[in-house]
């Protein structure tokens, strides 16, 4: 019992790293997802090519490829980051671009006859995206939001191949000085908690704002 005890805090300990990983990702990607779908849908052809680009590149290579890049990649020209800023910016880029798609199409999804009923109320383009579309968007994206946001959680063992000792990395330590399958047990409870718990909360969220439906 007390060895199961002592994996557990082991393991709980690279939880924290995950976590970190996971909740900052998440809190940088989905604003800055938010604006790029907004450049890929302006009507400043630079701006729109520039996203379209950005969203092509990160969608079109594995994410994998990207942390290495990141951290192996950008030293030889000088831009040397600590492992977590390495694995933040690889992360945060990747996943601001496929929240970019599912804002984009989320707005893109609004009927015209919002816009126009905004604009007939005398809203400023800002109050009418604030105020009208971006509510309704919201409604719209939550479900693949959803998906992407646990996908996330999965996609943090990546950061395996950093030699960050995040949950995974933590249990494959563990079992190989062990010889015990037991840790890797515990990753996976841990890994299906914090899929519980998002589902959950993204189920409210849906209910909350799907009672604004018309």
């Amino acid at each position: 019992m007390e060895k199961l005890l002592n994996m557990t805090l082991l393991i709980l300990q690279g939880a924290e790293v995950t976590l970190m990983i996971f909740v900052v990702t998440l809190a940088l990607s989905l604003p800055i997802g938010a604006l790029a779908a907004l450049g890929r849908i302006s009507t400043f052809a630079p701006l729109r090519y520039l996203m379209e680009f950005y969203v092509w590149l990160m969608r079109g290579t594995p994410l994998m490829l990207q942390l290495l890049f990141v951290y192996f990649a950008l030293p030889m020209v000088g831009i040397r980051l600590p492992d977590i800023a390495a694995a933040l910016l690889a992360f945060t880029l990747n996943y601001a671009a496929y929240f970019a798609e599912i804002f984009r199409a989320g707005i893109q999804a609004i009927p015209r006859g919002q816009y126009e009923a905004a604009k007939a109320l005398g809203l400023k383009h800002w109050q009418m995206m604030r105020h009208v579309i971006f509510p309704q968007v919201l409604r719209v994206v939550l479900p693949p939001i959803s998906n992407e946001t646990i996908n996330l959680v999965k996609d943090t063992s990546l950061i395996y191949i950093l030699a960050m000792n995040d949950l995974l990395r933590v249990a494959r330590t563990i079992v190989q000085r062990e010889f015990d399958m037991t840790p890797f047990l515990i990753a996976a409870i841990f890994y299906l908690a914090m899929t519980a718990v998002l589902t959950w909360a993204f189920k409210k969220l849906e209910q909350r704002y799907g009672s604004y439906e018309t």
